[in-house]
């Protein structure tokens, strides 16, 4: 990427020397403007064009570049090259992000935090596309955008209505799981650094030797898990929105450089169709007894963005950017972020955004027959636009980059009866009985005040059913505040 050189005169996006960047041209003085001014209408058209659209989801973010580095010989897992030998490092990019509020919103909001990984390897970009809990709201995408409406802004009124998001959240009872943790101590955090991060979902290993083993990720902040109160966060909404954009970007100028110990939970193939759960549900996760988790490296944030539009904004990272060794799972919801993702940047930043910067591979290059639309570069010059052909070119490997999973059931066939603790609520009613008495009550106190806000009974109420099946105290708790604060 060429840098702009700070001497030389001012001049037009064509290179032409400016004159006059103070006044535009007129017809005679005091008179009207004139077309012929090119500087005035570049400036103009170009002010007009400066923004894109921005994320339907997770458009409040910021980020930085860093290093990954193994700690761990996991190739009996793997074949993937940049996890192949310890002290093996690869540079990435991490961008940090809220999921409902819109670009100009605050850092402090209660909501999750996304986790967007990009790993820049020798086989190409690997993005690990999470969120700072281990779980999410729903297990299919069919659901995605109806849960997200409810989210944003209302249609009617302009505004985020509770009605709305207790009434999904009530009628929708797998979100139990993640409300709780949305709700509970950690639903705020100080500030990116102080938060752990996850892949969520279960993704596939496979080794050499084409054996295949499901892998959840964890990144366990080094410095220490802190969060917000409701009210420490509203104030500092108030004081500073961009708190945590501030707090990543001069922690770096400090030198004072965020790092997380990286971990996977390792699952041999074989053990999923009887597991307890079902292992590619987005709302439950692998106890630890049953799959402790293994350090296999560290991530450490290392150097800042110079244009957060061009390297945050433009970043592009999609699920489905897989390396050799590592693939999608049967998850409904990962499934569906396959596509989402590529395609809302697809629209977002054009079909060539793969060309940027922040997004092309670094220890390799691409070697496509993609051509022409918006952003794209010429690096293909001289070179045929087909395959095959036989003039030379780039061609294929023939190894796929993850092994086939045999699948069986039809149309919308929910998860084998054999998963024998798999519901919507054991997993929840678990997290609730694991908080202290000081952290049950601040959970009951945030969702309180959030379910008193509607305005029917019955809404709140089938809410409170979803948190009482959970675990009995935990919704007779919740009723109890929620009737002192509606009265």
């Amino acid at each position: 990427m060429s840098v702009q050189s700070t001497t030389g005169p001012l001049t037009t996006e064509s290179g032409a020397p400016v004159a006059d960047n103070q006044n535009s041209e007129t017809a005679g003085v005091g008179g009207p403007g004139l077309v012929q001014d090119q500087l005035l209408i570049e400036k103009l058209a170009h002010f007009n064009r400066e923004r894109i659209p921005e994320r339907i989801v997770h458009a409040r973010g910021g980020g930085a570049y860093g290093t990954f580095t193994v700690t761990a010989d996991v190739t009996k897992y793997t074949r993937a090259k940049f996890l192949s030998e310890i002290g093996k490092q690869t540079e990435t990019f991490l961008r940090f992000s809220t999921v409902a509020g819109s670009l100009g919103s605050a850092d402090t909001v209660r909501d999750p935090r996304g986790f967007a990984l990009k790993f820049y390897t020798e086989e190409g970009n690997y993005d690990l596309v999470g969120n700072n809990t281990p779980v999410f709201f729903i297990k299919d995408a069919m659901k995605f955008p109806d849960f997200i409406h409810t989210q944003k802004r209302d249609p009617y009124t302009g505004s985020q209505e509770a009605d709305n998001v207790w009434d999904f959240f009530g009628l929708s009872p797998e979100t139990t799981h993640q409300v709780t943790w949305l709700f509970g101590d950690r639903g705020i955090p100080t500030s990116w650094r102080h938060m752990n991060g996850y892949g969520s979902h279960t993704f596939q290993w496979n080794n050499e030797a084409g054996e295949v083993f499901w892998v959840k990720y964890h990144f366990k902040t080094d410095q220490g898990v802190e969060s917000l109160t409701q009210a420490e966060a509203d104030k500092v909404a108030g004081e500073d929105a961009d708190s945590h954009q501030r707090d990543l970007r001069t922690s770096i100028e400090r030198g004072e450089f965020p790092a997380w110990t990286v971990q996977v939970q390792i699952m041999p193939a074989a053990e999923a169709a009887n597991y307890r759960f079902n292992p590619f549900d987005l709302t439950k996760v692998w106890p630890h007894e049953d799959y402790p988790p293994i350090e296999i490296g560290k991530l450490e944030l290392n150097r800042n963005p110079q244009d957060i539009f061009a390297e945050v904004e433009q970043s592009a990272f999609s699920p489905h950017h897989f390396v050799p060794g590592i693939g999608p799972s049967p998850d409904k919801m990962l499934q569906g972020r396959l596509f989402a993702y590529g395609d809302a940047h697809r629209y977002r930043v054009g079909i060539n955004a793969d060309h940027l910067p922040v997004n092309r591979p670094r220890a390799t290059e691409a070697r496509t027959y993609g051509r022409d639309g918006v952003l794209y570069d010429g690096r293909h010059v001289g070179q045929k636009n087909y395959e095959p052909n036989s003039f030379g070119g780039p061609v294929e490997t023939g190894r796929a980059l993850w092994q086939p999973v045999a699948v069986s059931g039809g149309s919308g066939e929910s998860a084998a009866l054999s998963h024998a603790d798999d519901n919507d609520f054991v997993q929840a009613g678990n997290l609730y009985r694991l908080m202290t008495e000081d952290e049950k009550e601040r959970l009951i106190n945030n969702l309180a005040g959030s379910i008193s806000q509607v305005s029917r009974d019955d809404i709140a109420q089938r809410a409170i059913e979803n948190f009482r099946k959970a675990d009995a105290d935990y919704g007779k708790r919740l009723e109890a505040a929620v009737q002192a604060l509606r009265g």
